[in-house]
């Protein structure tokens, strides 16, 4: 049974996705972008502040779903610069102290919603 995210905690989708997907053990979250929550608004002008923003909207899903960034199993990042590649790892690895760290890939994308400077999406375990 497929049954989506739906918290106040994180952005609403500003387009016709969910904000994760719960399938038995597993929590698919669609990828997150420096949004507040409460404005919908653009958070931060660099990677670092956006990156903050991205990651407590992540952990708003995970918080939604019983599970913190320890139970995180993939990580998809994207990067519209990838000169920020290690200003975005200040940051990331703030979020991701457990270990083993979760398996990571990350991209240098064109551009990304609404001009965001990074993304990140997941794939969490729910026990």
């Amino acid at each position: 049974m497929l049954t989506p995210t739906n918290t106040p905690d994180a952005p609403a989708a500003i387009g016709p996705y969910s904000q994760a997907i719960r399938y038995g053990d597993l929590l698919f979250a669609s990828g997150q972008i420096p949004l507040d929550p409460k404005t919908g608004e653009m958070v931060g002008n660099d990677v670092k502040s956006q990156a903050e923003r991205v990651l407590q909207n992540v952990g708003a899903i995970l918080a939604a779903n019983g599970v913190g960034f320890d139970k995180v199993i993939k990580a998809t990042c994207f990067l519209v610069d990838m000169a920020d590649f290690p200003a975005f790892n200040e940051v990331y690895i703030k979020y991701f102290t457990a270990d083993p760290k979760p398996a990571r890939s990350t991209f240098a994308v064109s551009a990304l919603p609404k001009g965001a400077l990074c993304e990140v999406e997941i794939i969490a375990a729910l026990k």
